[in-house]
């Protein structure tokens, strides 16, 4: 027969203290020290829910800013991809009225040199317009303007009774767009004298 206190139902004996003398630590009886309050007198499992609580509100927060970046980031390259695909659309529409105007003029099957020339004219100016609307302007530049190699491209230099490194005449027009060379306009130029 047992006759130790265990098993006789009484509480087993606890172990010695670990804390220093004058500590006031409670003990539970596992021998390990009770959950203490924080400055505010919260008990630990309050401040454990608080911080739980604000740990899954930040990082739904998180989640919520990498979904609406992501979304940003997926609409802006379907932006892009639009942009290229659809960006041709509008210089596109303003030459329509010359294809509209070069049909009209085929459709005349007796014009007479005169009406073709000036139905030329007119096309012409229909094609500039539309190219100016789309910002591609005509690099032109007159006798004895000072060649520029960032828009001009010299075919030759010839003797001429003008200032050395100046533009002789244009034997092809150029173009920019948006300030841009498209094409040099391809220019004869002054050499030294």
């Amino acid at each position: 027969m047992n006759t130790t206190p265990e098993a006789a139902g009484a509480a087993p004996p606890s172990p010695p203290s670990s804390a220093a003398p004058g500590s006031s630590a409670p003990q539970d009886r596992g021998g390990t020290a009770a959950p203490q309050p924080d400055a505010a007198g919260r008990p630990v499992a309050e401040q454990l829910a608080e911080l739980q609580a604000r740990h899954a509100e930040v990082s739904d927060a998180y989640l919520r800013a990498k979904a609406e970046a992501e979304n940003i980031r997926r609409r802006a390259e379907e932006d892009m991809a639009k942009a290229r695909k659809f960006a041709i659309e509008a210089f596109a529409e303003s030459l329509l009225p010359v294809v509209d105007s070069l049909q009209a003029a085929t459709a005349i099957p007796n014009a007479t040199p005169e009406q073709v020339l000036e139905g030329v004219h007119a096309t012409l100016r229909q094609l500039t317009a539309a190219l100016e609307r789309n910002r591609v302007v005509a690099v032109a530049p007159p006798a004895g303007t000072r060649f520029d190699p960032h828009r001009h491209q010299a075919i030759s230099v010839v003797p001429a009774d003008q200032e050395p490194n100046t533009v002789v005449a244009v034997l092809q027009g150029g173009y920019l767009i948006n300030d841009r060379v498209l094409r040099p306009a391809l220019v004869t130029v002054a050499g030294p004298k």
